[in-house]
């Protein structure tokens, strides 16, 4: 077992990741099975408090790794979770529209949240790998990473203020067009049995929850293909990768219902985004001209670059009749 135990699985120990699932596992069933047991609103001062609880995980296990792996991984390991923090934060803007689209009560939010993180544990599993597994063939690819982010984060400078159109959106389309779809939420269930359309026996039919939750992770997808590559682009230990990812995502998640609630303060955030990626992407060609970036250089930018996209947000909008500002969701859609 002890031999088990210390073979090595991408590059590191079985044990660290043994610890890691562990620590994963424990915090989802304190958050299902004890804090949130039954569906009610979450508020703005509980969410800041449970985030800040998952920060402060998220902390100790870096403080843990820096005594394990040594400061250079443990650096890069918070590098990887400011980055995927702060590019998450641009997911908010998109689950709240979403839940705005459904008229999903607040008190079934959390629900559709919590489903769709364990989609995002196995889905960005099989990204990382597949990513680790072409950066340790062709190393080339670090800078189509590079390249790529670039790219995104223009793209992202240029549309800042594009608002998408749910109604539009092809998967939405194609589950409406094979799925029964029932026209009204039925309570926290995201299937129900009902009758047939042209009547007879009852058949399964999913719920406007169901959608949503589809949409989440949907949108979960796609915002993976910009965080995978930046965090791949500071460091290529997949453990590395993965963790950090995965804390920042819990994190983000249990902090969405007081972002959600000030989604209006942070009309510029994506601005800094967008810099961030135009700079991770960038370090990679920098390489070959001044040698590598050390992570904790990285860290500094990024965060610096964070911090300043959030104080602008917040001084650019601190009256309402200030320019990109948006209006609050109703409380009963999107927090």
């Amino acid at each position: 077992m002890n031999e088990l135990a210390q073979s090595l699985f991408l590059g590191h120990a079985l044990w660290l990741w043994l610890v890691f699932a562990g620590v994963v596992v424990t915090l989802l069933a304190l958050d299902l099975g004890v804090l949130h047991r039954s569906d009610r609103a979450i508020g703005i001062a509980e969410s800041l408090w449970l985030s800040a609880g998952y920060i402060a995980v998220a902390l100790l296990f870096g403080g843990w790794l820096w005594s394990q792996l040594g400061a250079e991984r443990a650096i890069e390991y918070f590098t990887g979770f400011v980055i995927e923090k702060s590019l998450s934060m641009d997911n908010v803007f998109v689950i709240a529209m979403i839940f705005s689209f459904f008229a999903i009560p607040r008190q079934y939010q959390h629900r559709v949240l919590f489903w769709g993180i364990l989609g995002v544990i196995v889905l960005r599993a099989a990204m990382i790998g597949l990513g680790a597994a072409l950066v340790t063939q062709f190393s080339w690819v670090l800078y189509v990473f590079g390249a790529f982010l670039m790219l995104t984060g223009v793209k992202m400078l240029w549309m800042a203020d594009h608002q998408g159109d749910l109604e539009t959106n092809p998967l939405l389309k194609f589950l409406r067009r094979h799925l029964r779809v029932t026209p009204q939420l039925r309570g926290n269930a995201f299937f129900a049995r009902e009758p047939h359309p042209d009547g007879g026996k009852p058949v399964l039919w999913v719920t406007p929850l169901f959608l949503a939750l589809c949409l989440v992770e949907f949108a979960d997808l796609i915002f993976a293909v910009d965080s995978v590559p930046a965090i791949f682009a500071i460091t290529t230990d997949p453990f590395i990768v993965y963790t950090s990812n995965i804390f920042a995502i819990l994190g983000l998640r249990a902090l969405y219902f007081a972002l959600a609630a000030m989604i209006h303060r942070f009309a510029y955030l994506k601005y800094a985004l967008a810099l961030v990626l135009v700079f991770i992407g960038g370090k990679i060609f920098l390489v070959n001209i001044i040698g590598k970036i050390p992570p904790l250089a990285s860290l500094g930018v990024t965060a610096a670059l964070i911090a300043g996209g959030v104080a602008v947000s917040l001084w650019k909008t601190r009256s309402p009749r200030a320019p990109g500002l948006r209006r609050p969701l109703p409380d009963d859609a999107g927090g």
